[in-house]
């Protein structure tokens, strides 16, 4: 198990970023989750809800270094990975650093960059090193991209592609606060935003520290073969034309045993399984049209399946 005083931490960054992100420990705690378990998040939900304060108030709680890319139809694969630029007092190319080179990555409205841009973050989120020119350079450890997408402006976008989007360890939404917390969220900001007065209570090394300890969080084989079971339940369904990917049991794995350090514990439970499996799984899979048009979500299918699937019973 992870050092107990890096679990204080960690629940002492949810507290933090609740200062900026008002009635939502929930998505706090699942964006946490999805950077501790090493993966990258997609948050899709309408404009004005917090996608960039979240992304904001969570880097500047851990002591990471923030960098905002606002992807547009003109953006180049170059504009977020650098280029080579030929110095003339030394009579050669040096390579000029984009911003994809931080520990947290805000890629803005995704969706509205075209495919061949999008592409451009592949090799960064799987392989966490970029390549110009023949050469290769490593990113900055943590690496946590955290990309944002409207899902009701369509005009002007570019649909992401199955292969991007499984890069993803989980996708959420935010939704509106409650009266009550918009209440709150407008008090906060009579005289400035509660974002630009978190400080940090984690550094970068330590998050990678809490990174590697998730590893060790104990899932027992009762609850491997849950996750497969779920897993291979969408890959079966009428309603399904493509079923999630190994990568998805991979990261459904993941957020589980993050999600149990978060709690504290050294071993994952199927309510940690059953927790983040529409998150872990739900943009993973292709809907077929006939059902689509009537409604139905790959969170709909996923719920489906952990209805059927028997939760294992401990010893």
């Amino acid at each position: 198990m992870a050092n107990e005083e890096l679990v204080r931490k960690a629940r002492a960054v949810v507290e933090s970023v609740e200062k900026a992100i008002v009635g939502k420990r929930g998505t706090v705690e699942e964006a946490l989750a999805a950077l501790l378990a090493d993966g990258h998040l997609l948050i899709e939900d309408i404009p004005g809800v917090g996608k960039t304060t979240l992304a904001k108030a969570l880097a500047r709680s851990l002591g990471c270094e923030f960098r905002r890319i606002q992807f547009t139809p003109d953006l180049l694969p170059s504009d977020v990975s650098g280029t080579s630029i030929f110095n003339q007092k030394v009579s050669e190319f040096e390579f000029r650093a984009g911003p994809i080179f931080a520990n947290v990555v805000l890629a803005d409205e995704i969706n509205r960059a075209t495919p061949k841009t999008q592409s451009a973050l592949l090799e960064c989120m799987e392989e966490r090193q970029v390549t110009v020119d023949g050469t290769t350079y490593p990113l900055p450890s943590p690496f946590f991209v955290i990309a944002t997408q409207n899902n009701i402006e369509l005009s002007g976008t570019y649909p992401l592609p199955e292969a991007q989007l499984d890069r993803f360890i989980a996708r959420i939404s935010m939704g509106y606060p409650g009266r009550d917390d918009e209440l709150r969220i407008m008090n906060s900001q009579v005289h400035g935003r509660p974002v630009d007065s978190i400080t940090p209570v984690m550094s970068a090394a330590e998050v990678t520290e809490l990174q590697r300890a998730v590893r060790d969080v104990r899932v027992d084989g009762s609850l491997l073969q849950y996750i497969v079971e779920i897993v291979d339940a969408t890959r079966h369904l009428p309603t399904v034309a493509l079923g999630a990917s190994p990568r998805g049991s991979l990261g459904l794995m993941y957020l589980s045993q993050a999600r149990a350090m978060l709690a504290g514990r050294s071993y994952v439970t199927p309510d940690d399984i059953k927790a983040c499996a529409v998150d872990a799984l739900a943009h993973r899979i292709i809907v077929k049209p006939e059902y689509r048009v009537k409604g139905t979500q790959g969170r709909h299918c996923i719920e489906d399946v952990l209805g059927r699937i028997p939760v294992p019973v401990g010893p």
